[in-house]
C-alpha cells in the first residue's frame, strides 16, 4: 500500500495552517478521510492508498476567516481541491499546500 501525507503552510502569515478541514475522496467521490490539520499544519491519520485517482480538498476560506483575514464575499479561494494520481503500489506521496487568501501552490513532496 502507498502512504499519503499533507502539510499546509499559510504563506500570508508565514506559519503552518492549523485547524484546516481536509477531506480525501476517491475519483468517484467516496469519502476516504476527513480531518483537521494540527498545530504543525499536518493531518495525521490518512489511510493507505492503492493506485488510482484521488481528490484532496482544503477549506481555506474558513481557515482565513478564523484568522480574521479580510476576505471578499464570496472569497476568491473557498475550498482548494487537488486532483492527483497514485501510480506506485508501494511508496509515499506527500501533497503539500502553500496557500494565501488569493493564491496557492502544490507539488509532490517527499
Amino acid at each position: 500500500m502507498t502512504s499519503l501525507s499533507t502539510h499546509i503552510l499559510d504563506t500570508a502569515h508565514g506559519c503552518p495552517a492549523a485547524g484546516v478541514a481536509v477531506h480525501l475522496h476517491t475519483a468517484e467521490g467516496a469519502t476516504l478521510f476527513s480531518g483537521v490539520t494540527d498545530g504543525d499544519g499536518r493531518c495525521p491519520g490518512m489511510p493507505p492508498l492503492t493506485p488510482g485517482r484521488y481528490r484532496l480538498s482544503f477549506a481555506v476560506a474558513d481557515y482565513f476567516r478564523g484568522r480574521a483575514a479580510d476576505l471578499p464575499d464570496p472569497p476568491f479561494l473557498d475550498v482548494v481541491t487537488i486532483d492527483f494520481g497514485v501510480a506506485e503500489a508501494d511508496g509515499h506521496y506527500h501533497v503539500p499546500l502553500l496557500v494565501s487568501p488569493f493564491g496557492y501552490s502544490t507539488y509532490r513532496g517527499s
